[in-house]
């Protein structure tokens, strides 16, 4: 199997400046922005008026499809209500729409009073161009639902309903994978799991490729490319996530392995050559990592 001299980058600045600066061209790229929603955010206001918000996100997909190489993929993550502006601001700034993912949750149902309660987030995957210029078709092998009697020989194709990822809960579920501070909160409340960023890396991209994330929260699409054999640059503005990014990429946590999750896709055809070589744990050390900003000591 072929190895990569990887490059895996971590920037502590506002993504707009980044891709304003960088020589990088993207292969894939991950957006999963603040919603909106009057978060409780550090370096972020999370109410923004309506307008700027939208415009803003219409700039950030503008300024990565001129960083996308061509036929290249992009993954915007958005709450359901936000569907017709994420469809909007896509086609707006040139990208073709493939596939509106409908990512259910796990845990319960967001209730409401006068309408039926919340229980997925959308993902619209579109491409630079008509066609992807990679699309790994994987197949997995689901458990049996109690009305199947029988086996699937070869599991199934993933569908665009991805009811198999559990989302990292603040409650029992969110097992030891979230970022925690010292006093045992987690530090975000909206992590991206592992299992959400292996599918996608692994869908839309080869080894060598190049992942790019403007939010990165915790690193995980880093920690999952590097695993994966693909280069990764991502982008975290607040400075506190940045520390923490920077401390998971240099304490690779056994939590963080993706290897535990290959069985899950057996039944894909030339699994291997998608997954790439595997990683060594040793070689994830702060000698390996390219970091634009200075690394953080931990005592």
């Amino acid at each position: 199997m072929e190895k990569y001299n990887l490059i895996c980058d971590i920037v502590n600045n506002d993504c707009v400046e980044v891709m304003d600066s960088t020589e990088y061209k993207f292969d894939l790229t991950y957006l999963d922005p603040p919603f909106n929603q009057n978060k409780n955010y550090n370096s972020h206001n999370d109410k923004m008026n309506p307008i700027e918000y939208w415009n803003w996100m219409e700039e950030v997909c503008k300024k990565i499809y001129d960083k996308t190489t061509s036929g290249g993929s992009i993954y915007f993550m958005q709450r359901e209500k936000n569907v017709k502006e994420v469809f909007r601001v896509l086609e707006d700034t040139g990208w073709t729409f493939q596939n509106l993912i409908i990512w259910k949750k796990k845990s319960s149902a967001v209730p409401s009073n006068n309408k039926y309660g919340k229980h997925y987030q959308i993902i619209v995957f579109a491409t630079k161009g008509r066609k992807p210029r990679v699309f790994n078709k994987l197949r997995i092998d689901p458990p049996l639902l109690v009305t199947e009697k029988h086996k699937r020989q070869n599991g199934m194709y993933v569908t665009d309903v991805w009811d198999d990822i559990r989302e990292l809960t603040s409650g029992y579920f969110a097992g030891e994978e979230p970022i925690r501070l010292p006093t045992g909160e987690r530090l975000h409340n909206q992590q991206s799991p592992i299992q959400l960023l292996l599918r996608i890396i692994l869908s839309s991209s080869k080894p060598g490729d190049f992942i790019f994330d403007p939010f990165s929260g915790t690193a995980t699409t880093n920690i999952v490319s590097r695993q994966l054999s693909r280069n990764s640059i991502c982008v975290e503005k607040d400075h506190l996530y940045f520390q923490y990014c920077v401390k998971r990429l240099n304490e690779f946590r056994d939590v963080d392995k993706i290897d535990r999750f290959k069985d899950n896709y057996k039944y894909t055809k030339n699994l291997d050559d998608i997954w790439g070589s595997p990683t060594n744990i040793k070689e994830f050390t702060p000698s390996q990592y390219t970091l634009f900003e200075k690394k953080v000591n931990y005592k």
